[in-house]
């Protein structure tokens, strides 16, 4: 992360910089199925911090609106429950590593759109969940 940091900086991290980029994905002109796709790549950017806010036990929407009407950098600090400047405030993600990761997604969900068929498990709903793993410093890691 480092490396990476050093060779193409740093954006506001927490998912912050992805909320940031919705209004260039906003601001693209496109008509009929790729219109559908901005809804989705819009929706998928507001997804970090749902699960974010989800893993802290907050409502994810309601930390996104309060984002998208901050200040492009301001974003959430889970731990001390304030919108704070996620820079400042050394919560950051390399540049590189937010770009590869929307590059990658984009290239995923082309490849799936494009597939005639997929094969997939349909989740057991009733299924019982599975047991964790050993507790770091127990005698099975020796």
């Amino acid at each position: 992360a480092t490396k990476a940091a050093v060779e193409e900086g740093i954006v506001a991290g927490g998912g912050t910089a992805y909320i940031n980029a919705i209004p260039a994905v906003e601001a693209l002109k496109l008509e009929g199925d790729a219109r559908v796709g901005v809804r989705i790549i819009k929706r998928a950017l507001e997804e970090p911090i749902r699960q974010i806010s989800s893993n802290a036990g907050i409502d994810g929407a309601v930390i996104v609106e309060k984002i998208k009407n901050s200040e492009k950098g301001i974003g959430y600090d889970v731990l001390t429950n304030e919108y704070v400047d996620m820079i400042k405030t050394g919560i950051v993600d390399p540049t590189k590593v937010t770009r590869s990761a929307l590059q990658n997604a984009a290239s995923v969900a082309a490849t799936f759109l494009t597939t005639e068929a997929v094969v997939a498990d349909i989740p057991d709903k009733n299924a019982p969940a599975q047991a964790g793993g050993p507790q770091g410093g127990s005698p099975d890691m020796y």
